[in-house]
C-alpha cells in the first residue's frame, strides 16, 4: 500500500470557488465548496451534465486551478504550487483513466503501459517490469504483445488502467471509465478498480452517470449546481 494509512485525510477542499470566463460572460461552477476525501476511499461522483463533476476531478488532479480557496493533499497546499511543482506532484501521486482509452495504435499493450514511464528515471528493464506487473494486476498478462485493435473495448480500458497505475500512484481519477463499454465489460473494469482499492490501497475518485457503476464505490456524492450531497457512505 502507498505511504500513509487508510482513513487518513488525503484531499481537503476549503471554500473553493471556480469561475470560467468567456469574454464578458462569467460562469460560476463552485462557490464556497468544501470536501474531504480520505485515503483508501472509493468515491463515485454523480450528477447531471454541467454540474461540475469533471471540473472537480480536474481540480483534484491539478489539471485546473481554483479561482479562490484552498486544495490540500496530505496537508500540502496544491493551489500554491508553481506549474512545474504541480506537474511533479501529479506524476508521483495521480493516475488518470478517461472514457476514451487514448492508446497508441502502433504500440503493444505493454509498450502503451510503459510509455509514461519514459518520463521517469527508471531503467529500461525496470520500466518494462513495472508495465508487466501493472498488466498482471488488470488480468492481461497474456495480452502483453497485442496491439489495441486486437483487444476488446474492455481489454483496452484495462490497458489504460494499467498505464495509470504503472508508476504506483496513490490516487486514481477516473472520468466515465465505463462510458464506452457494455454492461459485462463495464462490470469487469469496475471489479478491477474495486480490487485496486480494496487490495492495493488505491484511493479512487470516479465520475459516472451509471448507478450500477456507483454501486462499486464505498461513497457516492451527488453534484448539482456546485452543491454536494452524500447519497451513500460505507460505515
Amino acid at each position: 500500500m502507498t505511504e500513509g494509512s487508510r482513513g487518513e485525510e488525503l484531499f481537503t477542499l476549503r471554500h473553493v470557488s471556480k469561475i470560467f470566463r468567456n469574454g464578458d460572460e462569467k460562469v460560476e461552477i463552485f462557490s464556497d465548496f468544501n470536501l474531504s476525501i480520505r485515503r483508501g476511499q472509493f468515491v463515485a461522483l454523480m450528477g447531471p451534465s454541467g454540474s461540475g463533476k469533471s471540473t472537480l476531478l480536474n481540480l483534484l488532479g491539478g489539471l485546473d486551478r481554483v479561482s479562490s480557496g484552498e486544495i490540500l493533499y496530505e496537508g500540502r497546499r496544491l493551489d500554491q504550487l508553481r506549474e512545474n511543482e504541480l506537474a511533479a506532484w501529479r506524476s508521483r501521486n495521480v493516475g488518470f483513466v478517461f472514457q476514451s482509452y487514448n492508446l497508441i495504435p502502433v504500440l503493444t499493450a505493454v509498450q502503451n503501459v510503459e510509455l509514461p514511464l519514459l518520463l521517469t528515471k527508471l531503467s529500461g528493464k525496470k520500466r518494462r517490469a513495472n508495465a508487466k506487473v501493472a498488466l498482471q494486476l488488470v488480468d492481461l498478462e497474456n495480452r502483453l504483445n497485442y496491439l489495441p485493435r486486437k483487444l476488446s473495448g474492455g481489454q483496452q480500458q484495462r490497458v489504460a488502467i494499467a498505464r495509470a497505475i504503472a508508476s504506483d500512484p496513490a490516487v486514481l481519477l477516473c472520468d466515465e471509465p465505463t462510458g464506452n463499454l457494455d454492461r459485462s465489460s463495464a462490470d469487469g473494469v469496475l471489479q478491477i478498480l474495486k480490487s485496486l482499492n480494496e487490495d492495493h490501497g488505491k484511493t479512487i475518485i470516479m465520475v459516472t452517470h451509471d448507478p450500477a457503476a456507483a454501486r462499486f464505490a464505498s461513497t457516492t456524492y451527488h453534484l448539482d449546481k456546485g452543491q454536494l450531497a452524500t447519497l451513500k457512505s460505507a460505515a
